[in-house]
């Protein structure tokens, strides 16, 4: 069974909490919760096209896709951006000091929830029936 479907879905619901954390000031929440919702989206894209998907990094999933569906540098690069928000975002030894609610700013966030915006536009535009990008 090819739950693809189910990963795009949870794509979803992880960028609406990444606005979500970015409008209460969580700023390192809605930064993981974007790349999350990233990774998730490539993750569908890779299921649907009938691979297996692997690892945790956006950029490796992105680079990782067939030719038929390559990813283009500006996809690439917000993937490579977010892969910064997997382990910092959540751990306070992520950083030589403080913690990453002290750490994270809106600017961050914002960006991180536009860079997440970017790839799942890209995998909508390449997943069965989801039609091209907004």
């Amino acid at each position: 069974m090819n739950r693809w479907r189910d990963w795009w879905e949870q794509s979803s619901r992880d960028l609406a909490h990444a606005r979500h954390a970015r409008d209460a000031a969580d700023y390192e929440w809605a930064a993981f919760a974007a790349q999350q919702a990233a990774e998730k989206a490539l993750k569908a894209l890779v299921l649907a096209r009938g691979g297996e998907p692997w690892g945790h990094l956006t950029s490796g999933l992105a680079e990782a896709l067939p030719s038929e569906t390559a990813a283009p540098p500006t996809v690439l690069d917000a993937a490579r951006r977010l892969d910064k928000h997997y382990i910092p975002a959540r751990y306070p030894n992520g950083f030589a000091a403080g913690y990453p609610g002290k750490l994270y700013t809106q600017g961050e966030a914002e960006q991180a929830i536009t860079d997440a915006s970017i790839v799942i536009d890209f995998c909508r535009g390449h997943l069965p029936g989801q039609g091209p990008p907004d």
